[in-house]
């Protein structure tokens, strides 16, 4: 080839090139979802839009949901996925989010999913309270398996349990809203008490609690069932317990901000989280997704999971989350690790 005809051949691919990066759409994604679960669902989204990037802002649900409503007069992101649906609550509440069915609603569990019609969130799959119990190191130091959440404020467990602090995660919300919940309020606060005597520190992570048993550093960890899994699955001596009283729980859910301005690209995400395809990338680490054709099964998990669940009220939770969560630290944060 000619000089001439290379250059002309080079400017012709850069100008292609520039003109395939042009039409891609960027969208600014707020999540909860934990960061080994991003990758692959992220790789699935884009099988179907690959001229769609997602650049994800990702903390835990606390920390999120707080920056969502400082952001409220002045919104920064598009789109909100995988945060708990007791916070996309408060934004509906706030009037933040863009109702939206996406395509393939109708082959999703309603209960998992926002009410309205169109619904303001849509939900991914459920995640619920496990107690993760280190069997070999609760042997060492002559501490039983609990079977129930009373069974933690016995004196056996003093500095043995660690769980998280409501106010930054989604685990230790669902925690404390559950048992506030089922135990009504007064009943709820004492347990809480006589839990706080026993705890050793309050994490700021969900997952966190689950691999410091896992790792031995204290027996007991309150967590949530996919880290508990996940712990379990690499080879830590971890028993899962699942609590007799009922299991609090919350689901990961989605919804679009109002004041995007790439609302199209925006339902595309949307109508991703509904498919069939997606749930399975979703069944991969909770055993309770929202599609009702996509069955998980997960192997440290009890396939009867979802008969564990409390009774969940989701306005009572994001309705009272200020009020809950001022006295939670009024009361315990002294013991939270720091920031």
């Amino acid at each position: 080839m000619k000089p001439r005809a290379r250059i002309a051949a080079a400017a012709a691919f850069a100008l292609a090139a520039a003109s395939a990066s042009a039409q891609k759409t960027e969208l600014l994604v707020y999540t909860a979802l934990e960061t080994d679960q991003l990758k692959a669902y992220t790789e699935s989204f884009q099988k179907t839009n690959p001229n769609i990037d997602l650049k994800f802002v990702r903390d835990s649900t606390g920390v999120i949901t707080a920056k969502i409503i400082a952001e409220k007069a002045n919104p920064q992101a598009d789109v909100i996925l995988g945060v708990s649906a007791s916070s996309l609550e408060i934004f509906k509440a706030d009037g933040m989010l863009a109702p939206y069915s996406p395509a393939g609603f109708g082959e999703l569990n309603a209960r998992y999913s926002d009410s309205a019609r169109p619904p303001s969130w849509v939900g991914m799959d459920v995640y619920s309270a496990v107690v993760c119990y280190n069997t070999v190191e609760g042997k060492k130091r002559n501490v039983p398996p609990p079977t129930s959440w009373a069974d933690l404020t016995k004196p056996v467990y003093k500095g043995q349990v660690t769980m998280p602090n409501p106010a930054s995660s989604g685990t230790g919300f669902l925690d404390v809203s559950g048992w506030l919940q089922t135990m009504g309020e007064a009943n709820a606060w004492k347990f809480m008490d006589a839990l706080h005597e026993n705890i050793a520190q309050y994490t700021h992570s969900g997952s966190k609690p689950c691999r410091q048993a896992g790792a031995g550093e204290f027996v007991v960890g309150i967590s949530f069932d996919f880290r508990g899994n996940d712990v379990k699955a690499k080879g830590a001596p971890v028993e899962l317990i699942f609590p007799k009283e009922g299991l609090g729980w919350d689901i990961e859910a989605s919804g679009i901000m109002k004041t995007t301005k790439k609302m199209d690209a925006a339902k595309k995400l949307i109508d991703w989280t509904a498919t069939k395809e997606a749930n399975e990338a979703f069944a991969k680490n909770f055993v309770i997704v929202s599609h009702k054709g996509v069955k998980a099964s997960l192997p440290n998990l009890p396939a009867n999971l979802e008969s564990k669940l409390i009774k969940n009220n989701f306005a009572f939770a994001a309705k009272n989350r200020d009020r809950i969560l001022e006295e939670w630290q009024k009361r315990y944060a002294t013991k939270s690790e720091p920031k």
